[in-house]
């Protein structure tokens, strides 16, 4: 009878501690890495989702401004700092507001006017004639001092022959919280929808 000697060799498997420490090392320096980018995008978003409810805002205001001048008449451009004035008047550029009678039959006036001496400028809106007055702009739309009001064929149709036709021209900058500046300029106009000519 034979004897068989199984001889039982050292077993060499798994991973030494080296081995470990450089796939763990591989394994953070790429989760950073995806880190980083993730947090990255989340960040793009907000600031694009913060850009776009302030263009949004800004839409708005042109979108109103416009849908009221359209309804209303007596259109004065107010080119001389006389934002109560009633009497029908055209500017060709640079009118730094408008005053209106309302399709309620009020006069409305909308104004760009600086707040801190001429270092920026807003958009502010009157429903009563001028005695009150509503910011339109929110704080982070700065507007430039070329925005204005240019209003044509306001006179009389003896006068001028002409539909009362009003431009609006805003130009400025919106600055985030982390003074992120994007530059605008937006234009729109609007004809009196009551006939005059």
């Amino acid at each position: 009878m034979k004897i068989v000697k199984l001889k039982i060799e050292n077993c060499k498997g798994g991973y030494t501690i080296i081995e470990t420490m450089i796939a763990i090392s591989l394994f953070l320096v790429i989760i950073m890495a995806g880190m980083g980018a993730l947090l990255n995008a989340n960040l793009l978003h907000q600031k694009s989702q913060n850009m776009r409810s302030i263009i949004d805002n800004l839409s708005f205001i042109m979108e109103d401004m416009s849908r009221n001048l359209r309804t209303g008449s007596k259109y004065h451009c107010v080119d001389d700092g006389d934002f109560l004035a009633i009497t029908p008047h055209s500017c060709g550029v640079n009118g730094g507001g408008i005053s209106f009678k309302s399709a309620s039959g009020l006069q409305w006036v909308y104004k760009i006017e600086s707040t801190d001496g001429g270092l920026t400028f807003d958009i502010s809106k009157s429903v009563d004639g001028g005695t009150s007055w509503v910011q339109l702009n929110p704080d982070e739309i700065i507007i430039d001092r070329v925005s204005s009001f240019t209003v044509l064929g306001a006179e009389a149709p003896a006068v001028d022959n002409q539909q009362p036709f009003v431009s609006i021209h805003l130009v400025g900058k919106i600055v985030l919280k982390n003074n992120v500046s994007t530059p605008f300029s937006l234009q729109t106009s609007a004809s009196q929808r009551l006939v005059d000519i």
